[in-house]
């Protein structure tokens, strides 16, 4: 892409209502444009992240065996109110009515309408187990939006639901679901600590959230740093081994501020591995048994033929939260300094330009092409701007591979830098071996 094609509107001017890092340097980039108060058009250099987040998301959950569909974002009242859940929702459910009057709904989340799914289709014990997912926007009409796409009314995520036989049975979901999301965050480039949570209105009475750290979030966090060293490959797909990733994670102290006991804390953890620092949840999973499936008659046969009432959990990921907290989680200054896998591109090229001589910009080029050839997602900006403004440009947009073609290159050698190191002359070739590691 050259960046004279890019829609990208980038503003010098701090946006008054932004108050936390994410949401400036997402507006101030044009990766998001505010539509009304907490809904937002995502530009192309903001949805492109978003959409890579979206795709490892994707790859993990497929890996585990869950299968991907797709469910509306307007759901009929009429399952809610089976559930039991149409009345106590609250106000953050968007109530709607259409021609006819009937009542409809832009779903806050999916338990109702898979249950609705699954029991229409699934009648016996061999279709089990079973785990759906789908990736869709979600609308929770906030009282208060703010912090950009952190706390907004409208949000793209991941939810999955497990459909089990036994209670045993659904807690290898649970695991898998677990172990999922550990390596989802990690290919993510970001470190999620799991931790004991609240169910809330999803319900049930087995839930852990994820959460990363970050010094804007929400939720105090304590939790011992040794957490961070437990190596996953470790671990293998047997349901043995999936049972001992949450036993081992969840064996270290790591809790939220509603759940903290100073004295355990200390207890516990040594001062050395003590990690005491503020945290953005960016993953939500529940076990919830039939809380769904009872009210709403979703039954299967069993093994003798009884009817019961199938067991479910759900299991959510805030995919477009997860470019804001990618960004508090990493952030330098003004610089977002995306984790690699994320990032909106893998390299880009800053020639020099003088309107007098565009050989520095026919170099660009002819690099350009070389690692588009493989497959290299690579920026080339072609503007013609002095260089000092072209460097504070791009340490604002956070690419974090730099070719720098100026006065210091040399015949066949160019410069080449991480984001805020320091720079090397490389040949091409040494280039492609680099961005290749």
């Amino acid at each position: 892409m050259y960046l004279s094609k890019l829609f990208i509107p980038i503003t010098k001017d701090l946006p008054a209502e932004a108050k936390i890092k994410s949401h400036q340097l997402m507006l101030r980039t044009g990766m998001i444009k505010q539509s009304s108060a907490g809904i937002y058009s995502w530009l192309p250099l903001g949805f492109k992240v978003m959409k890579k987040i979206e795709q490892i998301v994707r790859e993990e959950q497929n890996f585990i065996g869950a299968q991907e569909m797709l469910m509306p974002t307007i759901q009929s009242s009429e399952i809610w109110k089976e559930s039991g859940r149409y009345d106590d929702y609250g106000e953050e459910m968007l109530r709607i009515k259409d021609r006819q009057g009937r009542e409809m709904l832009y779903g806050p989340t999916n338990e109702e309408l898979i249950t609705d799914v699954f029991r229409s289709s699934v009648k016996s014990y061999k279709s089990l187990p079973q785990i759906l997912y789908h990736i869709q926007w979600k609308f929770r009409d906030e009282i208060r939006p703010r912090f950009g796409v952190m706390r907004c009314k409208e949000f793209y995520m991941k939810d999955a639901y497990s459909f089990d036989l036994t209670d045993e049975d659904a807690k290898k979901s649970y695991n898998k679901m677990f172990f999922s999301y550990l390596k989802t965050f990690r290919r993510l480039g970001l470190k999620a600590i799991p931790m004991a949570a609240d169910t809330g209105p999803i319900g049930g009475d087995l839930s852990h959230e994820f959460v990363i750290l970050a010094e804007t979030g929400e939720s105090q966090i304590f939790a011992d740093k040794r957490i961070f060293e437990i190596d996953l490959n470790k671990y293998d797909f047997t349901d043995e081994s999936l049972s001992k990733v949450r036993k081992d994670f969840t064996s270290f102290y790591a809790v939220t501020d509603d759940k903290f006991s100073e004295k355990k804390f200390n207890e516990q953890v040594d001062n050395k591995n003590q990690i005491k620092t503020k945290g953005i949840e960016v993953g939500h999973i529940f076990y919830f048994g039939d809380k769904y499936s009872k009210p709403m008659n979703c039954l299967i046969d069993d093994k003798s033929g009884k009817k019961i009432s199938v067991k479910m959990g759900s299991y959510g990921i805030g995919v477009s939260r997860l470019v804001g907290a990618a960004i508090e989680a990493n952030y330098n200054d003004d610089v977002m300094k995306w984790p690699k896998p994320i990032s909106p591109f893998d390299v880009v090229i800053l020639p020099s330009i003088n309107k007098n001589n565009n050989e520095n910009l026919q170099k660009a080029e002819k690099i350009y092409k070389e690692l588009k050839k493989q497959n290299v997602d690579v920026l080339l900006d072609d503007v013609d701007e002095n260089m000092s403004n072209k460097f504070k440009k791009h340490d604002l947009i956070g690419i974090p591979y730099q070719i720098i073609i100026g006065s210091k290159s040399e015949e066949n050698k160019f410069e080449f830098k991480e984001l805020k190191s320091k720079s090397e002359l490389l040949s091409v070739e040494n280039i492609k071996s680099k961005l290749k590691e």
